[in-house]
């Protein structure tokens, strides 16, 4: 019989796991990335990705409210699609947040050393490596540590972004020579710029999808049919207006080039915008907060990923050992372990935008099923129009076809491996059954 776990997080606490997920790698990492994309029409990006995280957001609170148990997307394919389904949403989630786990570490590490002017890959690597582990550590000890932690984490780095925006917002205003060109390049024909808008906003989306970890979460929620849903409202509401508003600074500010060019070179371009302001007290604070920001990711996803595991392993997609939980019901101290170990060795490829591209595909792929199993709900139960899944549906299936080819094979590939891997556990799986 499968233990199950303490439900032990109210809606604040739910409200700053979901921040805790969201305000790291997003806006301390990937505005940089995009924004080397699609230049300061990543401020356009920022608000459609924004308005396909909210059409997947209700879908997901939907699914969570109905079905409140740990496992996200994964559970959610079982229940009302098929097996095959729920398993490729568990094995995407997997591969899309591990991979995030690595950006987020490599994205500390980058912010970490830029006081000190070392430049090194491998150091920045090891040091991003040694950071997945500790967090690890952390999670292991527990829900109720983790999430006094990550409250902890989350308060500074809102302080630290809200600061941010206030203290460049006189230089941007009545000022319009970061935005131009409004697009990535005035060379670019009007197909070429459309292209790098919808990749840009591919890569923003995933930027906003830490307030899943909510739902993943949802055997330890308090009354999840009506904490989640509200919780996932306010985080998205939140990280959406300060993504926009340190987008508009960022680009005002310093400009696209000159974020792409840190993000590529040390993984900081806030850093970057703090420096220019000549304060060193702001350059200080951003650094911490990006640090701080970073940190939460990493604990948040170590949260998620191994709520998935856990759910596969019940259901014998995953070896049996996955499912122990300690003694006081609180950890799922092998799924943690696991976890940690396996995004631990992502991060040793060393590149932020390659990992961040291969966690949009993922991720898009990942959601698009939670949208087709949120429009299998019965009427009676739905909580929101049917037109927000399908909005959502259609929107994550065309922004993965923007991610890069090659980002594709892979991703392609690996869905493959999976689902060998969910024919040969068959008879674990029936065994379980």
């Amino acid at each position: 019989m499968n233990q199950t776990l303490k439900r032990q997080v109210g809606l604040f606490g739910a409200v700053m796991l979901g921040l805790g997920s969201i305000l790291g790698t997003g806006v301390f990492v990937s505005i940089g990335i995009a924004a080397g994309i699609a230049g300061p029409s990543v401020i356009i990006a920022i608000v459609l990705a924004a308005f396909v995280a909210t059409c997947n957001a209700l879908s997901s609170a939907q699914l969570a409210a109905s079905h409140a148990v740990s496992g996200g997307a994964y559970e959610y394919g079982y229940k009302y699609l098929h097996p095959t389904l729920g398993f490729t949403a568990g094995w995407m989630f997997l591969c899309a947040k591990s991979a995030s786990a690595a950006t987020a570490a490599l994205g500390f590490a980058g912010y970490l050393l830029q006081p000190f002017d070392v430049d090194g890959t491998l150091t920045r690597t090891l040091i991003a490596a040694a950071t997945c582990l500790a967090m690890t550590g952390i999670v292991l000890g527990g829900i109720r540590r983790s999430n006094v932690t990550n409250t902890v984490i989350v308060s500074f780095t809102l302080l630290s972004l809200i600061t941010l925006v206030v203290m460049c917002l006189p230089k941007v205003i009545g000022t319009s020579g970061g935005f131009e060109p409004f697009f990535a390049s005035e060379n670019q024909s009007s197909w070429s710029k459309a292209q790098s808008l919808l990749q840009a906003t591919a890569l923003m989306f995933v930027a906003y999808t830490g307030y899943g970890r909510i739902a993943t979460l949802g055997e330890e929620v308090h009354e999840p049919r009506k904490t989640i849903p509200r919780a996932i409202i306010v985080t998205l509401v939140v990280s959406a207006t300060l993504y926009l508003l340190v987008g508009l600074v960022c680009i005002g500010t310093v400009g696209a080039e000159a974020l792409e060019t840190d993000t590529e070179s040390n993984a900081a371009p806030l850093e970057v915008v703090a420096a220019s302001l000549n304060m060193p007290a702001i350059k200080w604070m951003i650094w911490i907060g990006a640090m701080t920001a970073m940190l939460g990711v990493l604990l948040n996803l170590v949260l998620g990923l191994s709520r998935v595991l856990l759910a596969m392993g019940r259901r014998g997609d995953m070896p049996a050992v996955t499912t122990k939980i300690n003694a006081s019901g609180t950890t799922p101290y092998v799924a943690v372990i696991a976890v940690g170990i396996f995004m631990t060795g992502l991060v040793f490829l060393g590149d932020v935008k390659t990992t961040w591209s291969f966690s949009a595909f993922t991720v898009l792929t990942y959601y698009a099923i939670n949208n087709l199993a949120a429009l299998r709900i019965a009427k009676a139960d739905q909580l929101y129009p049917r037109i927000f899944p399908i909005c959502g549906l259609c929107s994550c299936l065309f922004l993965a076809y923007w991610v890069d080819w090659q980002i594709w094979c892979v991703g392609l590939g690996l869905i493959i491996i999976g689902l060998l891997w969910h024919v040969i556990r068959r008879p674990q799986r029936e065994q379980v059954q």
